[in-house]
Formats: structure tokens, sequence, C-alpha cells
């Protein structure tokens, strides 16, 4: 079965595991708690069978959602949960006011800007030698109508079983 709901503190230990399975510079646990005080700051859980298999934190700020971080268990990418999550959170972000969502993505990971593509991202910028871990540059995304992507992958919360209200 699985659930996507607002992370908690107890969903720490999990995500700060899946950060360093993820990333060369992963956020510390101290970061990752902080974030749950930070009024702008939402965070999601996705959890499979119980156990934490992805998450996505987005900063809300007036009507723009920026994407902070969004990793997958290794165990369970290419199931498409990167792309429900991001699904869900577009929802989220709709709810609490935001009309578009932006990112930031490495130049070189074109597995995740495949995905983004799909929803509905395009190129917006370039911000050189953003990665300090390698001095890669990462591309700058932007959804302006994260409603419309929402309504035209409604089939995605379906499949997954998850409520399209709630």
């Amino acid at each position: 079965m699985i659930e996507v709901r607002p992370m908690q503190k107890r969903d720490i230990d999990a995500v700060f595991e899946i950060e360093k399975l993820s990333f060369r510079s992963p956020w510390s646990k101290l970061s990752l708690q902080s974030e749950l005080k930070n009024e702008v700051a939402h965070y999601y859980v996705l959890t499979r069978e119980g156990k934490v298999a992805a998450f996505l934190g987005m900063w809300l700020l007036y009507d723009e959602a920026h994407v902070t971080n969004v990793a997958v268990h290794p165990m369970h990418r290419r199931a498409g949960l990167g792309r429900l999550l991001m699904l869900y959170s577009m929802r989220a972000a709709l709810r609490l006011g935001a009309t578009a969502m932006t990112l930031e993505v490495r130049e070189t990971n074109v597995a995740a800007q495949t995905m983004y593509r799909g929803l509905d991202f395009s190129k917006q910028g370039y911000r050189p030698r953003y990665y300090s871990d390698t001095g890669e540059g990462a591309l700058l995304l932007w959804n302006n109508d994260i409603a419309e992507t929402v309504e035209k992958n409604a089939c995605s919360f379906i499949r997954f079983g998850l409520e399209l209200e709630g």
C-alpha cells in the first residue's frame, strides 16, 4: 500500500538515509529537522508498506512553489514514485495558493530531466557551477501552470490507489 503524508520528526532518520543514498552532498539531519519548523517549508514522505520510500520538500513563496529536494530510495526507483510525489506536491501547492513550480536539476541528470519534462517543466535558465561538490551547473526548470498538469495526470493518483481529494 502506498501513502503520501506530511513528513514528521519520526521520519527524519529514513529521509536522511535516502538523502545519503541519493546525493553527493546530502542535507544534514539538523537541516531536515529545521525544515519542520520553517514556515514556508512543506515536506512529504511517500511510504510503501509503511516504510518511507521517497520524500519531497518544497518552499511556498507567494504563488510559487520551489522544490528544494526530492529523492526516491534506490530500491524503489523506476516505479513511478518520484513522478507521483511530484504530482502530489503540485496538488498540495495548488491548495496552498501556488500556481507555478520551479526547481534546479543537475545538467547531467538526464533521468530526472526526462521526468520533469513529462510533468510540463521547461528550461527557463541556467545556474553555472551551482553544485559545489562537482562544480556542475544546474538547469532552472519551471512549470507555470501546475493546475493543468495535475488535472491531466489525475489517473496517476488512481493508479497508485491514492484519493483524489484529501
